[in-house]
Parts: C-alpha cells; sequence; structure tokens
C-alpha cells in the first residue's frame, strides 16, 4: 500500500538547520511530484516546496527560497528538505505528499493541496530560542 513517512523534525534554535526526511513506498517516484507542505497553529496548510524527479524541476515559496533545499535518491524512494536558518516562522508541523505528475513542463499548481493524493504522518518542527 501506498505510505510516505516524514522525520527529521525536532526543536532548534532560529538559524540553524534541519534536515527532513519522507521515505515513501508503494508506488514510483517516477509518475508522482512529492510535495513538502506545513501548517501552523490556527493558519492553512502552505505549499513548501516540491519536486518532480522525472524532469528535475523544484519548487519553493517565496518565503523559503535560499533557504530550503529539495531533493531526492529514487534508489531509496525518499524525498529530502534541507532547512537552513530557520525562523521563528517556519515552526509548523511539515507533511509530505505525492501527486499524480503527468508530463507536464510547470507544475504550476505544486503548491494546492487538493491535486496531492497521499500524505503523511507529519514531522513537528519548532524553531525557538
Amino acid at each position: 500500500q501506498v505510505q510516505l513517512v516524514e522525520s527529521g523534525g525536532g526543536l532548534v534554535q532560529p538559524g540553524h538547520s534541519l534536515r527532513l526526511s519522507c521515505v515513501t513506498s508503494g508506488f514510483s517516484l517516477d509518475y508522482y511530484a512529492i510535495g513538502w507542505f506545513r501548517q501552523a497553529p490556527g493558519k492553512e496548510r502552505e505549499g513548501v516546496s516540491c519536486i518532480v524527479s522525472r524532469d528535475g524541476n523544484t519548487y519553493y515559496a517565496d518565503s523559503v527560497k535560499g533557504r530550503f533545499t529539495i531533493s531526492s535518491d529514487n534508489a531509496k524512494n525518499t524525498v529530502y528538505l534541507q532547512m537552513n536558518n530557520l525562523k521563528p516562522e517556519d515552526t509548523a508541523v511539515y507533511y509530505c505528499a505525492a501527486a499524480p505528475f503527468y508530463g507536464l513542463p510547470y507544475f504550476s499548481n505544486w503548491h494546492e493541496p487538493a491535486l496531492y493524493d497521499y500524505w503523511g504522518q507529519g514531522t513537528q518542527v519548532t524553531a525557538s530560542s
């Protein structure tokens, strides 16, 4: 069955780094885009980043550009999110999710949660002094 399992969250001081992992099973990363989303208390779910391994395209929210890097290791069925220079406003539960990939040259709606069919359980990231 399809599974996505996040790990790597924790409590860090602002300016420090975390690396999140999303281990997938039951489907091929060749045919799905993997997105990272986050949700803070009282806020809507927000797209953070996305990777389409098939074509190598990556996408980032403006708020994390230059600080976060998404990557994939298809042999391990794993997607990573390297989070550098964490800020208090990055504090949230982070989820990875899978969306069917149809070979479009640009995944303009990567940040739309409704397009993703499968979701992980989430991992807490807290950046606080």
